[in-house]
Formats: structure tokens, C-alpha cells, sequence
């Protein structure tokens, strides 16, 4: 964990976010954390008006309340102390016009996911954080956990053998009526193709578990086949996702994302399974990994113990027994972008926060995934097989 006691906060500004959103509140909890942001602009909400009431709130200087992230990059462009960073936390089809005008003022960038709402808008976008030298870190908040972190060693350091399949879920009740119809604006954009592109609980979700399956196992997908599911009568997009999974290697996996599993409030679910041993996490039981071995024991192996790797040391807080969690798996993103982005502008190598973190180009797979994940699901030449004995 990092806990900046020495330097100064980096400055950071936020698009979207404003009164009533989710996740904008989310962002500013994570950023404060450990000390090492400071929110001091921002252009929180397309109705300007609310946007300078929040900004008011947040007490923020009013003259770094801007009307929008147009005029909020002119206004930062123009100060000494202008922003390092800015975060995005605006409807997907808002992230690719928003992180392009950044990239291209100079601005490091910190964005929800799914990265955009096209492939091509991906590609250009990752190309151009390339290009541009510039930072973007991507908000995949379950390789914030230090168990996750601690699975990923272990796998790596080949305690599990030869990999051979992988299974992860991440199951929601949030949306099992057409809440969208009734007022609800989260759901309403995020079941809207024109706002939150082409797929349903496959991009807003599926992409988080595909990330997850990925930063553990290590794995590079190779191939899958999908089959999508929309439930809730009148939706355009799937709120319902299976999807099986080929691996480099010859490892094969099982993804399962839904809006509509009712009893699941967020139950993202992993389980590596390999020739000596296997690990499941359960994001409801974060502190605990649990690895079991071949004709062994199996044991549970919990957060803050003395023998886990840096990795995990370094995004742990409490001592064990003291639970953390979502918030605090999202301050370590935010640690490790941090840190990224001092460790670029020193010329050296980031410290252990500052690696392993979700970037551009992890952004890039996921929208990749979910374009072929829909394609997949809608191909006509891949028939169901009827058993003969049914």
C-alpha cells in the first residue's frame, strides 16, 4: 500500500461523477485513501448547473468548475498548477471522445470500463496512449485486491503446475426487471446500444471477469463461443452471458456473467484448476484464497499473513482480521496509478503498487472480447446439436 507522506498530492480533475453517481463517488473515496490525489477540478454533470452546485459541495474552487470537459481542458492548460490526471467517469460511449481530448492536451488519463464503446474506438485510443507517451490506467477494481494479487503469484510461480481450466462468474439481480423503464438512469443508458455499445451484462460486467480470468491465470485467450441471453422482454442487449473459452496451451475456461441471477448482489466468483493444486476467490470473502492441492489438504490462506508475496503486502492495510475490501481494492488501483505516473515523470522504475496495474491496453481486450463474444453469440453457422437420446 502507498501512503504518500513525503510528496506532494498529485492534482485531479474528474468528468462526469456528479450528485446521484455510483461509481464518480467511488473514484473520489479511492483517490483520497492513501493521500497520494487531490480532487481540484472538475465538470461533473452535462447540466452545468449541478455541476457547479456538486463542485460547491466538494468544495472546489469555483473558478475550476468547469461547464465541461472541453472547457476544463482550456481552463487547466492555462495554470501552473494544473491537473496530472483526470478521471472519467461517464457513460462508455462519452470515454473515447473525453480520454482523446485529454491524451492530446497532455493529460494522463484514469477511465472507467469498459474502455469505449467500439473496437475501433479502442484500437485508436490505445494507439494513441502509445503515441503520445501519456498514462491511462483502466479501472478493472478486482486486480485491486491483495488475494487476487496473491493468486496471481502463486500461479505464476507454478504452485498450481500446467494450467487447465479456468471458471469465473459474476452474477447481479440489479436489473432482473426492466427497471430501465422506470426510472432508473443507470440502467437506462446501460441498456441503450447507442450509449453503452454492443454488448449488455457481457460489457459492463463480463468484461470485469474476463479481466479477472486473465490477471490471474496468466493466460492469453485464443478463441471462445458465446451464447447470449436477453431475459427481460423489450431490452436490445443481453442481460445474460455464457461464454466458453479456448487458451494459448490447450487451457480451456467457462465465463458466466449476468444481470438478472436473483439472490447474487456481487458475487464475482474464480477458480483456477491445475495438475498440482487450484485457487478460488470469492469477491463476498475477499481475504481469503483458497488452495487446494493434489492428494493434499486443502488450506485457506488468508489476507495480512507474514509468508504472501510483495505483491500482496504491498495492497494490504489491516492486520488479518480486519476485513478490507471493494474501497480499498480501488484506493490500490489508484496507489498504483500514482505511482506509475511519479515513477514515469523520475525516469525510473515504479515500486510494487505500481506494477501489475490495469492499463490502456488491458482496456483494449476487453472491448476486443466483448466484440467477439457478440459475434460470436449471433453467427449462424455454429448449429446446436440435439443428443439422440433426448
Amino acid at each position: 500500500m502507498s501512503v504518500n507522506t513525503s510528496k506532494r498530492p498529485l492534482r485531479l480533475g474528474m468528468v462526469g461523477g456528479g450528485q446521484g453517481a455510483y461509481i464518480g463517488n467511488i473514484h473520489r473515496i479511492a483517490a483520497r485513501q492513501d493521500g497520494d490525489w487531490q480532487l481540484v477540478a472538475g465538470a461533473f454533470d452535462v447540466d452545468a448547473k449541478r455541476g457547479h452546485a456538486f463542485a460547491a459541495d466538494e468544495g472546489l474552487d469555483p473558478s475550476r468548475s468547469y461547464d465541461d470537459y472541453r472547457a476544463m481542458i482550456h481552463g487547466e492548460l492555462t495554470r501552473d498548477d494544473k491537473i496530472d490526471a483526470v478521471a472519467i467517469c461517464t457513460p462508455n460511449f462519452t470515454h473515447f471522445p473525453i480520454s482523446k481530448a485529454f491524451l492530446e492536451a497532455g493529460f494522463d488519463v484514469i477511465c472507467e470500463k469498459p474502455l469505449t464503446a467500439t473496437l475501433a474506438d479502442a484500437v485508436a485510443l490505445e494507439q494513441l496512449v502509445r503515441d503520445s507517451d501519456r498514462f491511462m490506467g483502466v479501472t478493472y477494481t478486482y486486480s485491486g485486491y491483495p488475494m487476487v494479487h496473491e493468486a496471481r503469484h502463486m500461479v505464476a510461480a507454478g504452485l498450481l503446475g500446467k494450467i487447465r481450466t479456468v471458471q469465473v462468474e459474476y452474477p447481479l439481480e440489479w436489473m432482473a426487471t426492466a427497471i430501465e423503464t422506470a426510472g432508473n438512469a443507470q440502467a437506462a443508458w446501460r441498456t441503450d446500444p447507442n450509449k453503452n455499445g454492443r454488448g449488455g451484462s457481457i460489457g459492463d460486467i463480463g468484461t470485469h471477469a474476463y479481466h479477472l480470468a486473465g490477471f490471474v491465470s496468466g493466460l492469453i485467450l485464443e478463441s471462445l463461443t458465446a451464447d447470449l441471453a436477453t431475459f427481460v422482454e423489450g431490452r436490445a442487449l443481453d442481460d445474460n452471458a455464457h461464454v466458453m473459452l479456448r487458451y494459448r496451451g490447450g487451457a480451456r475456461g467457462l465465463l458466466w456473467s449476468s444481470q438478472v441471477a436473483l439472490g447474487s448482489s456481487n458475487g464475482v466468483r474464480l477458480r483456477v484448476f491445475g495438475e498440482k493444486a487450484s485457487l478460488t476467490w470469492f469477491q463476498e470473502q475477499p481475504n481469503e484464497l483458497v488452495h487446494a492441492k493434489l492428494n493434499g489438504r486443502t488450506e485457506i490462506i488468508k489476507r495480512g499473513a507474514d509468508d504472501l508475496s510483495e505483491s500482496a503486502k504491498a495492497r494490504t492495510r489491516t492486520p488479518p482480521g480486519h476485513p478490507e475490501g471493494y474501497l480499498e481494492a480501488f484506493a490500490n488501483l489508484y496507489a498504483g496509478f500514482a505511482e506509475a505516473i511519479r515513477a514515469r515523470s523520475e525516469d525510473r522504475e515504479p515500486s510494487v503498487i505500481g506494477r501489475d496495474i490495469p492499463t490502456a491496453y488491458d482496456g483494449l481486450k476487453g472491448v476486443a472480447f466483448v466484440d467477439a463474444v457478440v459475434d460470436s453469440s449471433a453467427a449462424s453457422d455454429q448449429p446446436w446439436l440435439t443428443p439422440v437420446a433426448v
